[in-house]
């Protein structure tokens, strides 16, 4: 089954098309791997399967009810943000509770697990400006698993970590695929490609190929 299928859809930013005809299918509770150069239309796609970039033309079908979560790159957050990173995970509750409404004993409960589950719990009280870049990014990604989707989107969650980053990012993917969340993530890296089940390979705005990782027409190979 697919958890979201999209069919020449035409998307961009200002009057310029970035996806050009794209045709793609998401299978529900797997893991999809986004590749391809910078500029191929990787995080331009992501913004269509989360809902806030809308599309020009062609259709995206969704099943399944709840709101994906979307975790942008560090990159995209500001430094001088005054906010911890306890409270950046907690944003992620306002998908069920709306913003600045005060959190449940539940919604609690669920930011110590994502912050302890990416390994940044006892950074919670400090600053994300004042963190590392690795450190920064497993706060912004426990924060998408605060929000309990179903369909969890990850634009280049591993770009520029170190080693210890990288393992937590990878077992949260593999985490997340074990209990049925859809995974789809966006990767520069061969062996992130390589351990996904399907993988999108895009070029020049459109998919070049798409497929299992062994036969998709990656960059890697």
């Amino acid at each position: 089954m697919d958890r979201v299928a999209l069919e020449g859809v035409y998307a961009g930013y200002g009057g310029a098309d970035v996806l050009r005809g794209v045709d793609a299918r998401i299978p529900d509770g797997a893991v999809t791997a986004l590749v391809g150069a910078n500029g191929s239309g990787k995080s331009t796609l992501l913004g269509v399967l989360a809902g806030t970039l809308r599309t020009r033309a062609g259709t995206v079908t969704r099943h399944g009810g709840s709101r994906p979560a979307f975790v942008v790159q560090r990159s995209a957050v500001q430094d001088a943000l005054p906010v911890t990173a306890r409270a950046t995970v907690a944003m992620g509750r306002w998908a069920h509770r709306g913003p600045w409404r005060p959190l449940t004993r539940r919604d609690r409960a669920v930011v110590r697990d994502c912050l302890d589950r990416m390994g940044v719990a006892d950074l919670a009280d400090r600053r994300l400006g004042e963190l590392s870049g690795g450190q920064r990014q497993r706060v912004l990604v426990a924060q998408g698993l605060a929000q309990e989707a179903d369909l969890l989107l990850l634009d280049e969650p591993s770009a520029g970590l170190d080693r210890h980053a990288l393992d937590y990012i990878r077992a949260t993917v593999d985490r997340a695929r074990a209990e049925g969340v859809t995974v789809v993530h966006a990767t520069h890296a061969p062996e992130e490609a390589l351990g996904a089940d399907q993988c999108i390979v895009m070029e020049g705005g459109t998919v070049a190929s798409s497929g299992p990782p062994g036969e998709a027409a990656g960059p890697w190979r």
